[in-house]
């Protein structure tokens, strides 16, 4: 082979190489744009039809990486590579990095698991694996939330499914324990009324069930109130909070002296 009849070979093959890389560009450019629309789609019909966010996500997750995948068997078949032998070796490496990555299938089948059982769903508030915030999605892997001081945190599926899960967004209310220490003095009949009606006036303090008040304690200082208003997750910490104020306001209104430990001194003669 001359260099004339090289020049023209290399000059062919890398032409030929050219046009297959940037049609390559070009297919996974346009590939990933479709995968989008097809997901942005397929979420919109089934936010249209009022299927739960959570499935809404997990099956659009689920259904990304299938495509995704898709679209680089494509690819390489288009460069002329075998993608069946690829496939059995995607396969081979998936059962490698199986057996190495244990954790992360058991996060996947928890996941799958949860997506069925549905103990909780986006925007719930609950305490999982320790953590408590507002579940902002239900991924593949592991479960996102948002903690109430604001940060973003991600709980691997397994650890949620594996330990036990308070949702607190589950039922209408949730009550709310504070109580109230009075001295000795103080008419326990008299102050349980007063703390009735006062909690009564909180906003967001549910009617039904009615907010609990009652002698849960006696003391060498005195009684012990507990005072127990009901509210919906979402106001719980705004109701807390007024409870409290509410308890001081009560005590200042009737007069109540400040609950302080007495002592008895015995002086003995020598």
């Amino acid at each position: 082979m001359d260099m004339s009849q090289f020049q023209a070979f290399m000059s062919t093959t890398v032409s030929e190489l050219a046009v297959k890389v940037l049609a390559a560009i070009a297919f996974w450019i346009v590939g990933r744009w479709l995968i989008g629309r097809v997901i942005a789609v397929m979420q919109a019909a089934m936010n249209r039809n009022n299927v739960d966010p959570t499935l809404t996500k997990y099956l659009g997750s689920i259904v990304a990486v299938t495509l995704n995948i898709a679209l680089v068997l494509g690819i390489l078949g288009y460069f002329g590579i075998q993608t069946t032998s690829f496939a059995a070796m995607l396969a081979g490496a998936g059962v490698a990095i199986g057996a190495a990555w244990s954790g992360m299938l058991g996060n996947f089948a928890a996941g799958a698991f949860m997506l069925v059982l549905r103990p909780f769903k986006v925007g719930d508030f609950v305490q999982v694996g320790g953590i408590t915030g507002t579940v902002h999605e239900l991924g593949l892997f592991g479960t996102t939330l948002i903690t109430p001081d604001g940060v973003m945190t991600l709980v691997g599926n397994g650890k949620v499914f594996g330990d036990v899960v308070y949702n607190y967004s589950a039922l209408p209310v949730r009550r709310v324990d504070r109580t109230a220490q009075l001295a000795g003095g103080v008419d326990v009949t008299d102050a349980i009324a007063r703390l009735k009606a006062a909690i009564a006036t909180i906003p967001n303090v549910a009617a039904t069930p009615a907010p609990e008040v009652n002698l849960l304690d006696m003391n060498l200082v005195g009684p012990v109130i507990s005072v127990r208003p009901y509210t919906h997750t979402d106001h719980y910490w705004q109701v807390w909070f007024d409870t409290n104020e509410a308890i001081v306001r009560v005590a200042k209104e009737a007069g109540w002296p400040a609950p302080t430990p007495t002592q008895v001194v015995k002086t003995m003669p020598a």
